[in-house]
């Protein structure tokens, strides 16, 4: 791999564009340009300054021969001794997380199916062709919510419990031992197909979803069977969290150990920011569920709180890592 080819494929992997990186080596974005297109070479002090920026050797800049990247570490941690991850390690991990990525999908599926007999009932207690009243409906409704939440809780705890002895792979730069790079590739290019089979499937039921709902609004003015329609979207959601939660977190496990993506060394420096503030969102948008719910009664209604907080946890984790990224530079 040449210096041009090393220098795109490390901007890209820090999501840095051509005026970022620019900006940060203090030259024109028509310099970094150059570079990439293998039209000029940085000179020395450039390059010293590209290797301390991107957190690897001037070796592997300079050196052709070098495909695998060697981190340097910064001037700040040069004393630091850094965490080495062994082979047997690596396989634990992996091994831990494809485990525990069944539990969690299981118990969010778990949450997300929990309001649908309270749904059922309360649309049942309203109509007069069941005789099922509404103090029955809601009592066995809740009973059967909070059951099935209680019933995931634990699930979130013990896998949580399984994997914490691995969170210094999120949270700090380490080192992986011979062979481990390699081994957890390999393992992620056989898994890529599955785990794009998976998000497909997943996206084309949360799509597809709708259309019972839809069927039922245009076809019915049934209250009851309008509820049941979006019983079944709510199923259709759950089943399409199942393929997204267990790829996701057996893709992110590698991504984990190789520090790509989300949890490159640059971006384990950002994680205390978006953690505390995720960690905020979530409590509050709990805390307004149940305080709606409970105040108004209304929870046929309220479960709605959900997917409009995730639409905009994306917005809200993109503002904060827009900010953070401005402090940075």
């Amino acid at each position: 791999m040449i210096l041009a080819e090393k220098i795109i494929t490390l901007r890209k992997k820090n999501g840095w564009s051509q005026e970022e990186l620019a900006e940060k080596v203090n030259v024109s974005r028509q310099s970094v340009s150059k570079w990439e297109g293998a039209q000029a070479v940085p000179d020395l002090e450039k390059i010293l300054k590209l290797a301390d920026l991107f957190g690897v050797t001037t070796d592997y800049l300079l050196k052709d021969e070098m495909g695998e990247e060697e981190y340097a570490p910064s001037t700040a941690e040069e004393n630091a001794p850094m965490r080495h991850v062994s082979m047997e390690e690596a396989n634990a991990f992996l091994k831990a997380k494809e485990e525990t990525s069944k539990t969690i999908a299981f118990a969010t599926f778990l949450c997300v199916l929990s309001p649908i007999c309270l749904l059922l009932l309360g649309a049942a207690s309203e109509s007069a062709r069941f005789a099922v009243s509404e103090n029955l409906a809601g009592g066995i409704g809740l009973t059967v919510l909070l059951l099935m939440v209680a019933a995931a809780v634990p699930m979130f705890i013990t896998s949580g419990a399984k994997t914490s002895m691995y969170a210094y792979l999120e949270e700090e730069a380490f080192e992986t031992e011979y062979g481990v790079t390699g081994m957890v590739k390999e393992r992620q290019k056989k898994y890529r197909d599955t785990y794009t089979k998976c998000n497909v499937m997943g996206t084309c039921l949360c799509i597809v979803s709708a259309i019972p709902l839809l069927c039922s609004a245009f076809l019915t003015q049934d209250e009851f069977v309008v509820v049941s329609m979006v019983c079944v979207m709510l199923f259709m959601v759950a089943v399409a969290v199942l393929f997204f939660i267990r790829a996701g977190i057996r893709w992110e496990s590698m991504q984990k150990l190789l520090q790509e993506g989300d949890y490159t060394v640059q971006m384990k420096k950002k994680n205390p920011l978006t953690n505390a503030v995720s960690t905020i969102y979530w409590l509050l948008t709990t805390a307004i569920f149940l305080g709606y719910s409970f105040v108004t009664d209304d929870w046929e209604r309220s479960w709605i709180v959900w997917p409009v907080a995730g639409v905009l946890f994306g917005a809200v984790m993109i503002v904060v890592r827009t900010i953070d990224g401005r402090k940075d530079n």
